[in-house]
């Protein structure tokens, strides 16, 4: 994780801007489930999973299991956005 983040810094720098905010998702049971076409689709929001972990921060006795669902929205989104060079 740690050479990943290095690297997104040294080619996207310190900061890194999204510009796409909502995305697909799916709930846990059906995501696994590749054996079967997904039946709900939802909508998720990266601004609100950021806010969450940011919040977390501010209270990290209100830490969840489920904050490491909120990281992965966002650093697919980084990963998906910074450039692959050296990936």
């Amino acid at each position: 994780m740690d050479v990943a983040l290095r690297h997104i810094e040294a080619s996207a720098g310190p900061t890194v801007t999204l510009e796409e905010d909502l995305f697909w998702s799916l709930s846990a049971d059906e995501l696994y489930d590749v054996g079967a076409e997904p039946r709900a689709l939802t909508i998720g929001q990266l601004s609100e999973s950021w806010q969450h972990l940011e919040d977390l921060l501010a209270d990290t006795d209100r830490a969840v299991g489920y904050c490491l669902v909120w990281l992965a929205d966002v650093i697919r989104a980084i990963g998906q956005d910074v450039p692959r060079q050296g990936c």
